[in-house]
């Protein structure tokens, strides 16, 4: 039965209920990466237009991001409660490559901020958050679609990162 009008349910842990967890996305329609992508782009460009007290503290986290990514072959910001951040780091060690991985749960206030500030650089407003390279490559589905293509080892070689066949 859906809830009263102008109510909405509170959805408790699911460790508290015994049940499995959460998926790690709002339950909002999907959008393409591309539209993630074309989102993020107009969002800085209108952020950049004004200026406030918290965009230097916003600012100095998107230069951590960029400097993060720019200094580490394999980035997964990550939430260790998440299912789809497992998946993807357990997808790396198998095939035996080892990501710098940031735990955004581990970062106190800064974790929600830093993700937030993902989502202005990538559209992307999930865990996990991949980088290859440099280059964001998308959460857990895409880079599983990556691996599956071949794609993957591809993108890794190129960084003269080797992969072990699984």
């Amino acid at each position: 039965m859906p809830p009263p009008s102008g109510l909405t349910l509170c959805r408790l842990p699911t460790a508290t209920l015994g049940i499995l967890p959460l998926p790690c996305s709002p339950s909002r329609s999907r959008l393409s990466l591309a539209a993630r992508r074309a989102r993020a782009v107009a969002a800085r460009a209108a952020s950049s237009s004004s200026s406030t007290g918290d965009s230097s503290f916003g600012s100095r986290m998107e230069e951590s991001v960029k400097k993060t990514v720019a200094d580490n072959p394999v980035v997964i910001y990550s939430k260790s409660w998440c299912s789809y951040s497992l998946e993807v780091k357990a997808l790396f060690k198998r095939i035996g490559v080892q990501p710098h991985v940031i735990e955004l749960d581990h970062l106190g206030a800064q974790g929600p901020q830093l993700q937030k500030v993902l989502e202005r650089l990538t559209g992307q407003s999930t865990v996990p958050n991949v980088f290859i390279g440099g280059k964001h490559v998308g959460g857990c589905t895409d880079t599983v679609k990556l691996y599956r293509k071949g794609e993957l080892a591809t993108m890794l070689s190129e960084l003269d990162i080797n992969t072990e066949n699984s």
